[in-house]
């Protein structure tokens, strides 16, 4: 006999199997020895009052021995002899595209400017070690794209479940673990990440498709109209459609794409700093007792949301038990990132703390001194230029990422000094409140007061704030038919995920790449 249950439990209830086990027994009436297993199907923690749930729905196999596997495999083909389909950038939207094609029966050739997942590690490294960034092969940059070294979150707003569903089963066939199947809020954990991207890429070759690293696309070949083939900076062509899944920091890309007068629009984003506490404290706040977490619950999370003067202001990318890294893609810019391994074990939390802009503010945030036209659709690209730029000058023209305890910059003073930080390159104490644009100081002096209040003790000269949080979306959006995927203006070309201003992380652009993948397919 098979039974689901829903039940409300202590965490200390909800821990492990075992004490699973004791419960169903209880809530059952059922003998201990007819309990052959317990899976849970959906985990969340209720933190919202003083006293701390866990919610959790269970299967319950009685006297009967589990189905089969977890999470059952797809079948991908062997599509060697199949027409190829080019994928441009090897991050969650162009692997999950290259893996739809696969199903398709089309032959995915894969074309990623940075490293492979491995040996973009030893890049990332320098960062920290020696302040230097390779331009090509970064926390951005790479097999993976900006997901695989920053965090692996796996929380999604889509409302298309069934496609996140598959998502996760994907990643779980590729050796995430199956827990991301029932937690409300899933997290594959940056140490565990890359070894699945590396299964993901087995996958595509076995199946006959190609993957090219250290090959960027610089061209789009174009006839009569349709896009039939990319050439490549190492002089390298491929023909085929495109599936055009760069990430959010190809910079390049657009410029090229708006120098060929090929359609884009500027689109909002959202800008600030990243902000870090003492995991400790965080545990304190959120689950009302000193004693913090304990032993049975893991390192909290939060999410505060306000709108100060027409713009949101909000947390961003929550990374409990984790590290602020450096995600710049060349010299002369400082941007700051947050991750966190699986077991999210570190001293500290962080989260991006944000205000949105529309593309209407860029003469606001640029004080006059606007480098391109405010219509264009780069505008709001030359204003993150501008801020990573400034961060650089105030960080001390290296990968030190300028800061200020968050105390201090509500009530406008300088900080004498800095608290520890998780961020490896340093820290070097710095009057954000001062270069910052009033734009977004303002909103943030706003915002931190209402979640201080909303949540006594996190306002704090404990909390350090580093600049420039400015890679949370993409600052352009590549214009598509919103049902069909199509460039609104070439044929065989399909602008794809972050990127492409259609997704805003891992589960979204990986559900963007199927339905890119879908198109081309449909297309062919």
């Amino acid at each position: 006999m098979i039974k689901e249950l829903h039940l409300r439990l202590l965490p200390e209830e909800a821990a492990n199997e075992q004490s699973l086990k004791e419960v169903v027994v209880c809530e059952t009436g059922e003998a201990a020895q007819a309990v052959t297993a317990v899976r849970v199907l959906k985990r969340s923690t209720d933190a919202r009052q003083h006293t701390i749930y866990i919610n959790v729905t269970l299967r319950v196999f009685i006297n009967e021995e589990p189905e089969g596997e977890e999470c059952p495999a797809l079948v991908y083909r062997d599509v060697s002899k199949g027409r190829s389909v080019i994928v441009v950038g090897a991050g969650p939207g162009g692997l999950f595209a290259a893996l739809r094609l696969i199903e398709c029966g089309l032959r995915p050739i894969v074309v990623e400017r940075g490293k492979n997942v491995h040996e973009r590690k030893k890049d990332i490294a320098l960062i920290s070690r020696e302040h230097t960034v390779n331009s090509e092969s970064n926390y951005c940059f790479g097999e993976g794209g900006a997901g695989a070294y920053s965090d692996g979150k796996l929380y999604t707003r889509s409302k298309k479940r069934g496609s996140a569903d598959k998502i996760f089963r994907v990643l779980c066939q590729h050796g995430a673990s199956p827990s991301i199947l029932s937690d409300a809020r899933p997290h594959i954990g940056t140490d565990k990440l890359p070894h699945v991207i590396e299964n993901i890429r087995e996958q595509i070759i076995r199946c006959g498709g190609e993957v090219h690293f250290e090959t960027r696309m610089d061209k789009l070949i174009i006839r009569n109209g349709e896009v039939t083939g990319i050439e490549t900076h190492t002089g390298q062509t491929f023909s085929g459609s495109v599936i055009l899944a760069t990430g959010h920091s190809a910079r390049d890309v657009y410029r090229y794409l708006h120098r060929e007068n090929i359609p884009l629009e500027a689109k909002g984003i959202a800008a600030g700093i990243r902000l870090e506490h003492p995991q400790e404290l965080i545990d304190q706040i959120r689950y009302h007792r000193k004693e913090g977490r304990g032993d049975s619950l893991p390192a909290a999370e939060y999410t505060f949301t306000a709108q100060s003067d027409g713009r949101g202001v909000y947390s961003f990318c929550m990374c409990p038990g984790g590290f602020i890294v450096p995600a710049a893609t060349d010299t002369k810019q400082v941007v700051v990132n947050g991750m966190s391994p699986s077991h999210r074990d570190s001293l500290w939390a962080n989260a991006g703390m944000v205000v949105e802009i529309r593309p209407e503010d860029y003469p606001a945030l640029m004080d006059g001194e606007m480098t391109i036209p405010p219509d264009s659709p780069l505008a709001l690209m030359a204003f993150q230029e501008r801020m990573e730029e400034m961060a650089w000058l105030n960080g001390g023209m290296k990968q030190t990422a300028p800061a200020q305890r968050m105390t201090d910059f509500v009530q406008g003073r300088n900080s004498g000094s800095l608290p520890a930080s998780s961020y490896t390159p340093g820290v070097l104490a710095s009057p954000l409140h001062f270069w910052m644009p009033e734009f977004i100081t303002s909103r943030l002096r706003d915002g931190f007061r209402r979640f201080g209040n909303a949540s006594k003790g996190f306002l704090t000269n404990e909390a350090l704030m580093l600049g420039v949080e400015t890679r949370t979306s993409s600052p352009v959006r590549i214009l598509r038919d919103r049902e069909t995927c199509r460039h609104v203006t070439l044929k065989g070309l399909y602008p794809c995920g972050e990127g492409a201003g259609y997704a805003g992380g891992i589960v979204s652009a990986a559900i963007d790449g199927e339905r890119c993948a879908e198109a081309a397919a449909a297309d062919l």
